[in-house]
Parts: C-alpha cells; sequence; structure tokens
C-alpha cells in the first residue's frame, strides 16, 4: 500500500482548507482514511463528495459513542488517538476496510496490524510511568484542549487553554484562571504544542509570575500533528512517546 498524508508536520487540522493538490490526491487515491468527528472540519464536504464513488472511511467515527469524550457544549472530542486503546479500535476499522477492499490480501493486512499493535501494548505498558509523577502535579496544561483521552488514560487532569478546536478565542479570563490552577496545583511546568503559536503560554507563565508564582516551559508536545518525517516524532509510536517523556521530566524535575 503507497500511503499519502495531506496534512503535513505542524499543520492544524482544525483550520486546514484543502488546496487544489489535496483534490487531486483524493480523486487519484483508491482509498481514504481520515480521523473525522469534526477534527478535519473543512475537509467534510471533499470526504463526503468524494465517498460516493471509492471507498472513504472516518476511523473515529467508528468508535462507540459511550467511550468518547465531550465538552460543556456536548462537542465530541476527536482527539481519540491519546487513547491507545480507542486508536487500536479506530485501527481495526480501518484494518478491516482494507480487506474489503482488497480480499486476496486479508492475511497480509491482519499480521501487519496483529504486529503492530504488540508495539501500541509496549508502549500503554511504557507510557504507565506517567502514574509516577505525584498525584498533585499530574496536572497537564496545554495550548488547547487536544490531552483529555491522554489524561483520561494516565490519570492526569487536562487544562486546555482553547476549547477543542483552535478556532476557539483566548480571553484574559482563560490566562488568569489557568495561573490561579498553577498556584494552587503547584504546577512545576506547561506545554506548547507544535501546532499552535506559543505567545499564550508564554502569557500563562508571566502571569503566575506576576502572582509569584514560578513555572517554567516544559518543552513542546504532538497534539494534532506528528513530527517530521524521517524522525522518530514522524511516526505515532515516536509522537506518542516523546510526548510521555517530556511531560514525566517536565513534572517529575526530570527525575528517572
Amino acid at each position: 500500500v503507497e500511503v499519502e498524508s495531506l496534512m503535513g508536520p505542524s499543520v492544524d487540522p482544525h483550520l486546514y482548507n484543502p488546496t487544489q493538490s489535496d483534490i487531486s490526491k483524493v480523486d487519484r487515491a483508491d482509498i481514504i482514511f481520515y480521523n473525522g468527528l469534526n477534527l478535519e472540519a473543512n475537509m467534510v464536504e471533499v470526504f463526503n463528495s468524494i465517498g460516493q464513488s471509492k471507498p472513504v472511511l472516518a476511523i473515529g467515527e467508528t468508535i462507540s459513542e459511550d467511550a468518547l469524550l465531550e465538552d460543556e457544549e456536548g462537542a465530541i472530542d476527536p482527539h481519540i488517538w491519546f487513547d491507545i486503546d480507542l486508536w487500536k479500535e479506530a485501527l481495526d476499522a480501518a484494518v478491516e476496510e482494507l480487506k474489503q477492499y482488497s480480499p486476496d490480501d486479508a492475511d497480509y493486512f491482519e499480521e501487519n496490524k496483529q504486529r503492530y499493535f504488540e508495539e501500541l501494548t509496549e508502549l500503554k505498558e511504557e507510557a504507565k510511568k506517567l502514574a509516577e509523577i505525584p498525584e498533585s502535579q499530574r496536572v497537564l496544561v496545554t495550548a488547547h484542549d487536544a490531552f483529555g483521552y491522554f489524561g483520561r488514560m494516565h490519570e492526569m487532569e487536562v487544562i486546555g487553554l482553547q476549547g477543542l478546536s483552535t478556532e476557539e478565542e483566548i480571553g484574559v479570563s482563560d490566562i488568569n484562571e489557568t495561573s490561579a490552577i498553577i498556584k494552587e496545583h503547584q504546577v512545576p511546568a506547561i506545554f506548547v504544542e507544535s501546532t499552535i503559536n506559543e505567545s499564550s503560554i508564554q502569557a500563562v507563565i508571566e502571569g503566575a509570575k506576576s502572582d509569584r508564582v514560578e513555572v517554567e516551559l516544559g518543552g513542546e508536545l504532538y497534539s494534532d500533528a506528528m513530527g517530521e518525517a524521517g524522525t522518530k516524532e514522524g511516526t505515532y509510536l515516536g509522537m506518542y512517546r516523546h510526548n510521555v517523556n517530556t511531560i514525566y521530566e517536565a513534572l517529575t524535575g526530570g527525575e528517572q
């Protein structure tokens, strides 16, 4: 299978608009997978249209609604890949779609899936070290609310300055409320995201400082995009592992 991605590193899928080149790639494709759950909001019409003539699957929408998170307004959180178990469910649906498209290769697809799922199980075990972070400091502060499933899986409180979508505005009240939480929990570090300007997080750091609370920039996390192709962070496994290690080291003060 030759795989082509429409969105590269540091691209925000919430705001992304399809280019003519994207339309051409979609037209040439034999089968199309996307996350769904309104993550690629500006691409949905394109996918719905092309789905009339070829297989198109929103893998996130194959997951049981009971397992999905919602915000206060009832919008579904699309960032399902941060729950490794949910991501397995989504990938399983993708594999079944491939089997239907090419039944002669069904065994090959299934073998590859099983090998990859073993790696996902190992990753899940590695990530359990997050439980070593002192409970009072197990607070993950980021630029937008992308880590809800990550927090649920690893028993961390998650605070995003923006909501589920990066289209939402960040107000002074958001910054002040976050600074107050940092002060209350004595959170040692907060994080920027690779797809979002870090100015909002810097504003929180300055706000905390004016309140005589020292909080550091804990590093950059991958939320809505992976790293550069050819790097460890350019894969799902490497991206997830990077996030776990970055969060662990920042919130434990670098202790191993």
